[in-house]
C-alpha cells in the first residue's frame, strides 16, 4: 500500500447514521443478523449501546410525530424492552442503511431487506434508521455522547474503496 493510496482513503466523504434495533428485534434474537448485514456491506460500527430506553429519550426521539395519533404507541413500544442503539459510518451510509432496512411496512418490504425477511407487522418492524443526514445528526446526539463514538479505519478499507 502506498502512502498516496492511504491519503486517498482519508479523502472519502464519510457520513454517519443512527440505527436502533427495537425491542421486537432484540426479543427475536436478530441483533447479530442485523449487525452482520451492515458489517458485510462494508460499513464501520462506531457506536453501540444495549439499553432500556427512558420515556424522556423516547419522546425526544419521536418528537417529530408528537401530534400524530400513533405517537404514544411508538413511545410505549420503544420503552417496552431492551434496544440496541448503533452509529454506523461510511460512504452513503444513510441511504444505504435505509435500503438494507426496507419499507416501513414489512408486508411491502422487498425480500433481502431486514423487514422483508423478518418483519410481519408495521407496529413490529424490528429496526429504526435515520432518514436523512440531518436526522442522523440529531438522533446520534440524542443517543450518544461524542466521547462514546470511536473513529477508526478498518484494515479492509483499501478493499472497499479506490
Amino acid at each position: 500500500m502506498t502512502k498516496d493510496k492511504i491519503v486517498k482513503f482519508e479523502e472519502i466523504a464519510l457520513e454517519r447514521t443512527f440505527l436502533a434495533i427495537k425491542p421486537d428485534g432484540v426479543q427475536r434474537g436478530l441483533v447479530g443478523e442485523i449487525i452482520r448485514r451492515y458489517e458485510e456491506k462494508g460499513f464501520t460500527l462506531v457506536g453501540l449501546k444495549f439499553l432500556k430506553v427512558s420515556r424522556e429519550l423516547a419522546e425526544q426521539h419521536y418528537d417529530v410525530h408528537r401530534e400524530r395519533p400513533f405517537f404514544s404507541g411508538l413511545v410505549e413500544f420503544i420503552t417496552s424492552g431492551p434496544v440496541v442503539a448503533m452509529v454506523w459510518e461510511g460512504e452513503g451510509v444513510v441511504a444505504a442503511a435505509r435500503k438494507i432496512i426496507g419499507a416501513t411496512n414489512p408486508l411491502s418490504a422487498e425480500p433481502g431487506t431486514i423487514r422483508g425477511d423478518f418483519g410481519i407487522n408495521i407496529g413490529r418492524n424490528l429496526i429504526h434508521g435515520s432518514d436523512a443526514i440531518e436526522t442522523a445528526q440529531r438522533e446520534i446526539s440524542l443517543w450518544f455522547k461524542e466521547e462514546e463514538l470511536v473513529s477508526w479505519q478498518p484494515t479492509l478499507t483499501p478493499w472497499l474503496h479506490e
